[in-house]
């Protein structure tokens, strides 16, 4: 008995994988950088902390509102797409049978075979052959506007809760230390999981994630001390 052969692909984890990463990854650097920048300018321990809620409840609300919306439009463009290839279906059969034949053509089969293949796959489920072939719209890719509003939103919180409890358990003179050092340790192990999820080097994606993570938290802090010499 021969052994069933297994695989494992990624492509069924892009939309809710992207989602909850730039949420997770946006809610601890936004977070931080804001606790940053406003301890820079040496405000109170309460004023830390209402600037770092404001983030999390702001932010997750903005996370979600903005996914919903893009994902939206995607799926809108998607249905438009269906509706105007099941229109030239029924319009003209024969110039679609052909148009897919001649994507299989361009793959690499024989013309006979591309014809028989567009032939199967059109008395099957035309509609479906046409979008996935001729357009790339599968199944396993569509845009789920809910999906990635409610991922978003769920990882940003989780994300900012990280950078605020730092400042909760920190002494206030420690927490320009603590609060980056924990936050930038996280997120290298973030962007190390999320690579590995989506089957992608976890050495590039930490160091992405830690790149632009410290960047932030740098800048935020430098303009935090600014303005609280000024001030």
């Amino acid at each position: 008995m021969r052994p069933r052969h297994h695989e494992r692909h990624f492509t069924r984890r892009i939309g809710w994988l992207r989602a909850a990463v730039l949420g997770a990854n946006d809610g601890i650097v936004s977070t931080a950088s804001l606790i940053l920048g406003v301890a820079a300018a040496h405000a109170s321990r309460g004023a830390i902390l209402t600037a770092g809620m404001a983030s999390l409840v702001a932010g997750a609300m903005s996370m979600a509102a903005g996914e919903y919306v893009s994902v939206s439009s995607q799926s809108d463009m998607e249905q438009a797409e269906a509706e105007t290839e099941r229109r030239e279906l029924e319009i003209d059969s024969t110039a679609e049978h052909k148009e897919l034949a001649h994507i299989y053509v361009k793959r690499g089969l024989t013309a006979h075979l591309a014809d028989e293949v567009a032939t199967q796959l059109m008395a099957h489920d035309a509609l479906d052959a046409h979008l996935r072939d001729e357009l790339g719209i599968s199944e396993t890719l569509k845009a789920r506007p809910l999906q990635a509003a409610f991922t978003s939103a769920v990882t940003y919180s989780a994300g900012a809760a990280l950078p605020l409890a730092s400042v909760i358990v920190t002494p206030e003179t420690l927490v320009p230390v603590v609060v980056p050092a924990v936050s930038l340790i996280v997120l290298t192990a973030l962007g190390a999981v999320a690579s590995h999820a989506g089957g992608a080097s976890m050495v590039n994606g930490s160091l992405r994630v830690l790149f632009w993570g410290a960047m932030a938290m740098a800048v935020t802090a430098g303009l935090g001390a600014l303005f609280g010499a000024v001030a």
